[in-house]
């Protein structure tokens, strides 16, 4: 640790497309249960890809009043409702403390699109005084940042990071940052996107970075296979209430983990593919490692960004063996997204509860659909089947396009 302000997780908060609470969420990851299938938010008609990783069951008046949520991009309503959950689950009381002292950091890859593709419609068919007042506010990468620290008092900092895949675990440094410097004792952090939509879906699909496996879309995701062939798009948030050691003891607060490491990178390569050696990738674990003060061999597993492409899971690989050594053949590993899809800049906040819940555990979850390794993916991913493990010490990777790395490590607190 760089300090000697010790960080610990005290709330967490989920919106996924396996549920709208940490513990559904396990439970149906434990399982093998897929939240893939047919997208139904619009006619995917004509569309190379028609299914993802889509929060049917989403509600926002649970948390936000309707008129509130109109205002609301539905990327941003998933980040507050996750955010106010994460907030209740950690037994802070709004209005208490020093708001001073009370920030958020949030992650989105690409924001409000789903409010840009329909006031790009109302403005080329009903011309431009139709377009909404709250067009800015909604699409905004900000918005989930602006709201929460609105609905929850937070007068402290509050920004917002955009490193595509990598947003929400970049924004978790952040956090870990602030808490470390004094600047704050309390952060709302994570990620959330929404984007699901039809320039979302057609964009991606574009790039022929999208498995298009239409008749098995519970097959599609399928990291460190053989038969990969793309990611699958999902939709979501994650967040965390961080909380500096001392404060939290002092209120009697739950300790889910703490905070050990954080470490992050660029490939400085390509602006979508990463670097295939995995050079950035495990110059960002090394950091992360480092910033812990623990050695490689310390560490019990690691929930993978392994979104199920080509080269990416290759990568990550080859990163693995290059930090790890032989441990890494010892060390079960898995992917998050092999359940639920890639939520883009919201991943790293979903599958850090998967890494806490697997430390609190002792549960390994599933890799779904791993039924032949690829070439070169030759490690434990644990796949199909969870697995029992000792996990003291665990590692979450989020690597984004642009060639955004980052990682971060959590532990069993004691």
């Amino acid at each position: 640790m760089s300090n000697s302000r010790r960080i610990v997780i005290t709330g967490m908060g989920l919106v996924s497309p396996l549920g709208d609470s940490p513990d559904v969420f396990w439970e149906k990851l434990l399982a093998s249960q897929s939240g893939i299938g047919p997208i139904h938010r619009f006619d995917t008609n004509g569309f190379a890809v028609s299914f993802g990783g889509e929060c049917t069951h989403f509600d926002p008046s649970r948390v936000v009043d309707r008129r509130e949520a109109k205002r609301l991009d539905r990327f941003a309503q998933m980040a507050l409702c996750a955010a106010k959950d994460a907030f209740d689950a950690s037994g802070l009381e709004h209005g208490a403390g020093d708001p001073s002292r009370f920030g958020v950091i949030t992650g989105t890859g690409i924001g409000g699109i789903k409010e840009l593709e329909e006031q790009h419609l109302r403005l080329r068919g009903k011309g431009p005084s139709k377009v909404s007042a709250f067009t800015i506010p909604k699409l905004m990468g900000n918005a989930a940042s602006g709201n929460i620290s609105i609905a929850l008092g937070a007068r402290g900092p509050s920004t917002a990071v955009a490193t595509a895949c990598a947003s929400a675990t970049n924004a978790m440094g952040d956090a870990v940052y602030a808490l470390r410097r004094g600047d704050v004792d309390i952060m709302i952090t994570g990620g959330a996107e929404a984007a699901l939509t039809p320039l979302g879906v057609a964009a991606f699909a574009a790039m022929k970075a999208l498995s298009e496996r239409n008749d098995e879309p519970t097959k599609a995701s399928r990291p460190f296979d053989r038969d990969r062939e793309g990611f699958v798009m999902g939709e979501g948030a994650g967040m965390f209430v961080f909380e500096e050691l001392e404060h939290a003891k002092k209120r009697g607060a739950k300790i889910f983990a703490e905070v050990l490491g954080y470490g992050t990178s660029a490939d400085a390569y390509h602006i979508t593919q990463p670097e295939e050696r995995g050079l950035g990738a495990s110059a960002a674990m090394r950091a992360s490692l480092k910033d812990a003060g623990l050695a490689p061999d310390q560490v019990d597993h690691i929930n993978a960004h392994g979104t199920s492409t080509p080269l990416g899971d290759l990568a990550e690989t080859l990163a693995i063996k290059s930090v790890f050594g032989d441990h890494a053949r010892r060390m079960p590993i898995c992917s998050t997204k092999s359940a639920i899809g890639h939520l883009l800049g919201a991943s790293g906040g979903a599958e850090l509860i998967a890494t806490v819940q697997a430390l609190q555990n002792g549960i390994i979850p599933p890799t779904l659909n791993l039924e032949n390794p690829g070439e070169g993916c030759d490690l434990d991913y644990t796949p199909l089947v969870p697995q029992d493990a000792k996990v003291k010490i665990a590692m979450s990777n989020s690597f984004g396009f642009g060639g955004h790395n980052a990682c971060i490590i959590v532990g069993k607190y004691s």
